[in-house]
């Protein structure tokens, strides 16, 4: 998908680039008894199969339907709500069943390869039928979890950050991530119903609409906040979350709705930004110390003094712990399923191998929760590695 992806993928957002615009310490949690995936039956050699995640847990996997009626949809107003689909990663102590999860429906694998213009090159079957870890029925590991909320970038659905989602699961957080309504190629939902993107015309016509998309994704977190630990939450098993340590991290647009969701609701403790343009300014008082980390590729956009000059406006007003990341040889969705997909299906790929991308992005990202949300530093973190050359660190 790669540099196909940079191009089609942000669309509208692209192209405003181009025109300048603590947590407490906790106990570790308890290692499950059962940590080895059960036997996955024959895989045909054309299937693409997600790396496996590398904490200690088996991961389980639940979808939720969601419709906050309290709200009009910016997008479609005439709709009955703002209609969100929530698929939750999770640490597992047994496997359920042992039937892992698909990895999105053949109709939103087929629009989202139309909307790339790779349907010749990306059959949706092929893509839809990728191998994941996510057991489906799986019983939660004991314990409370901190929670992670995943957004992904606009016009791409919520399981293009699987990877991720299943290796912080494996770590031992619940990760919420969400599917915006009528702002990616295609969402399925319950009794067979699509949404497409009504947001692209709108946002290929004014891009300054950016600004709606993260203040509705900012409201769309509260509200899935509130289903997940709030009264009567929607989920059987959200005892184990939680509430108390929530985190967002969010790609390309999705990573801009982590600081705006973090400006607008003081539950969510600490954010990341995967290479996203900042569409809103923080408040006066910034983000009230939490912190916060830019991860973004290393070029003329995401540099100190580079194109997208939202990192730099935003970087002082960054008011807590916080670092800027780039990564050498990554384009703009390294930090997804994207290099993966890519590799696979024999698309354009920038020079990071897939296995450093999700390598450097899985470590990082985790790194990050585990410091501000579990209390564990983290000296990854610090400096420069030599291990991982491809991180610069930045501190104008």
């Amino acid at each position: 998908m790669a540099e196909l992806a940079r191009a089609a993928t942000a669309a509208a957002l692209s192209l405003a680039l181009a025109l300048p615009l603590a947590g407490t310490a906790v106990a570790a949690p308890e290692r499950p008894a059962a940590t080895v995936q059960p036997a996955a039956a024959a895989v045909p050699a054309d299937t693409l199969q997600l790396p496996r995640p590398t904490g200690p847990y088996a991961v389980g996997r639940s979808t939720k339907h969601l419709v906050d009626r309290s709200r009009t949809d910016p997008w479609t107003p005439t709709a009955d709500g703002r209609e969100l689909m929530v698929t939750l990663h999770y640490p597992a102590a047994r496997a359920g069943d042992g039937r892992t999860a698909r990895y999105s429906t053949v109709e939103e694998a087929a629009l989202l390869a139309k909307g790339q213009g790779i349907e010749a090159l990306v059959p949706a079957e092929r893509l839809s039928a990728t191998r994941t870890h996510g057991l489906v029925g799986a019983r939660p590991a004991k314990g409370k979890h901190p929670l992670v909320i995943l957004s992904p970038g606009f016009t791409v659905s919520r399981y293009t950050q699987t990877n991720l989602a299943e290796d912080l699961a494996s770590r031992g957080y619940v990760v919420a991530s969400l599917d915006h309504a009528y702002e990616s190629y295609g969402i399925s939902l319950p009794g067979g119903r699509t949404l497409t993107c009504a947001a692209c015309p709108v946002l290929e016509s004014d891009w300054t609409k950016g600004s709606v998309v993260t203040a509705t994704r900012a409201a769309d977190v509260s509200y899935v906040l509130d289903r997940l630990t709030g009264k009567n939450p929607v989920w059987r098993h959200a005892g184990v979350i939680d509430g108390k340590r929530v985190g967002m991290a969010g790609h390309s647009i999705g990573g801009a709705s982590a600081a705006t969701a973090m400006a607008r609701d003081r539950r969510v403790d600490a954010g990341v930004n995967m290479d996203g343009s900042f569409w809103e300014e923080l408040p006066a008082e910034g983000l009230r110390g939490r912190p916060f980390m830019m991860l973004g590729t290393d070029d003329d956009i995401h540099r100190p003094g580079g194109k997208d000059t939202t990192w730099d406006r935003m970087w002082p007003t960054l008011d807590g712990w916080k670092r800027w990341l780039t990564v050498a040889g990554s384009d703009h969705f390294t930090f997804s399923d994207g290099p993966l997909i890519s590799h696979h299906f024999g698309l354009p790929e920038p020079p990071l191998p897939a296995t450093r991308a999700v390598a450097v992005t899985r470590d990082y990202v985790a790194a990050f929760f585990d410091q501000h949300l579990r209390g564990e530093p983290q000296p990854l973190l610090s400096g420069p590695t030599a291990a991982n050359p491809e991180v610069k660190f930045h501190n104008p």
